[in-house]
């Protein structure tokens, strides 16, 4: 009887171990799955710049008439079948987390019809030629598949529905930069309530894994490359706090311009433009951004990494309007209500500016204090300094900037809350509008937290 009450007991110890490991292998499989939709995406957006670029070439002004009507048919598509993908993505993934959303209604936000979606969307986006990222949206792509997996865990799994999207948006940001180390951030900066989220050891792995599948596919290097920094010294105060108070100031402005924008009531008669027209007023910032492409003689399209790159390679020399016309090709651009990301841009600009001063002040070495602007403008904008730090980071070849680039985003960051609350917090309070009403009102009345 005792010998089989032990037989017993060892059977359930080994069922559940069982459980557990098959619990893992679950996670870490749909990890890779998500890492692969954004290998997906990136090799589709890049193509997509391509093909949009060659048509420029061959016709130059084709983008009059070819972005405002694929963007009018990017927001109808949107709109049609696919209202969860407008924006960047990081909003969503931080609605699904939210308390206020009950589990039933996550996938308003996150899931793999969305995830398709976006991935598809996004591409189309950067077809059009209009100055979006695809890496907020890779957020909400890699979230939407790791949340599917809550559906092979075993029953009484310990891994949380909340924990798989807080991964997957995080393994987003790892697989979309090939930095496993910026996405473990950003989930800790942007997207983690919960702190027993932020410990959990296989989360963090699969968060890891995803980079790596990105890292796999496109090989340890950057968008930009690697930017050749030069050893400092005190020659770099100036320029650096000049870099570093300019980014903050303007990519504080910049996230408040979005933040009312988007989520603004007023009754203007813009505003009432856009929500009883939303096709045509797509088609009206479509046909603005390609009016300030051929200004900008094609500067201003894309994700703005060629031009970069060309700069820092010392191939071409950047207008001083670049920055302040990408800005306003980038604002139009998420305005319109496309799925479009502001990371890549929003280090585009930051360079930009970073190149601005190197001129001013004649300062000698121009990828240092476009490395601080990238770092500075990112951190103003989305007022996630460490993700930002991380991120570019990764950029550089020597280590003696490192210190420098993350006084440049903590300070840029400081300032930037001073002029606008946190960019993707404001927008997800948009999002989670989109709740039944009766959700809404449930959650404004009791005021309690549910459990995720």
């Amino acid at each position: 009887m005792i010998a089989s009450s032990h037989q017993k007991k060892r059977l359930q110890n080994e069922l559940a171990n069982f459980q557990i490991l098959k619990d893992r292998f679950v996670v870490m499989l749909f990890a890779s799955l998500a890492g692969m939709l954004v290998v997906t995406l990136t090799w589709l957006s890049e193509h997509a710049l391509i093909a949009f670029f060659a048509m420029h070439q061959r016709n130059v002004w084709l983008p009059l008439i070819w972005t405002p009507l694929l963007t009018m048919c990017i927001v109808w598509l949107t709109q049609r079948f696919a209202t969860g993908t407008a924006g960047s993505g990081i909003p969503q993934v931080m609605a699904a987390l939210s308390a206020q959303t009950p589990r039933e209604h996550r996938q308003l936000f996150v899931s793999v019809r969305l995830s398709i979606a976006k991935t598809l969307l996004t591409s189309c986006s950067l077809l059009a030629g209009l100055s979006a990222g695809r890496e907020g949206p890779s957020v909400q792509v890699a979230a939407g598949v790791m949340y599917n997996a809550r559906r092979w865990l075993s029953a009484g799994s310990q891994i949380k529905a909340s924990g798989l999207i807080l991964a997957g948006g995080a393994a987003g940001i790892a697989a979309a930069f090939n930095t496993p180390l910026g996405g473990i951030m950003f989930a800790i900066e942007e997207l983690s309530r919960r702190a027993e989220d932020r410990r959990n050891g296989l989360l963090m792995t699969a968060i890891v894994l995803a980079g790596l599948i990105g890292i796999s596919a496109y090989g340890n290097a950057t968008y930009f490359g690697d930017i050749q920094t030069t050893p400092i010294g005190w020659s770099l105060l100036l320029p650096g706090l000049a870099v570093s108070l300019s980014c903050g100031v303007m990519g504080g402005l910049f996230a408040k311009l979005l933040i009312a924008s988007l989520t603004s009531k007023s009754t203007s008669a813009v505003f009432r433009f856009r929500r009883s027209r939303p096709i045509l007023f797509a088609g009206l910032c479509g046909l603005m951004v390609g009016v300030l492409g051929l200004a900008t003689h094609g500067a201003t399209f894309g994700s703005g990494y060629a031009h970069t790159q060309a700069i820092l390679g010392n191939a071409e020399s950047a207008s001083s309007l670049y920055a302040p016309l990408k800005m306003l090709a980038t604002w139009l651009t998420v305005w319109s209500g496309v799925p479009a990301g502001v990371f890549a841009p929003s280090l585009a600009i930051g360079a930009a500016f970073g190149n601005e001063w190197t001129l001013l002040l004649n300062y000698p070495h121009a990828p240092t204090l476009m490395a601080m602007g990238m770092a500075a403008f990112l951190a103003a904008v989305t007022q996630a300094p460490l993700t930002a730090f991380i991120i570019v980071m990764e950029m550089i070849t020597g280590q003696e900037l490192v210190l420098s680039l993350m006084a440049s985003a903590l300070l840029a960051s400081g300032l930037s809350r001073l002029i606008s609350p946190p960019l993707y917090e404001a927008l997800m309070h948009g999002q989670l509008q989109r709740l039944p009403v009766h959700v809404r009102a449930d959650a404004a009345r009791t005021g309690l937290a549910r459990e995720p």
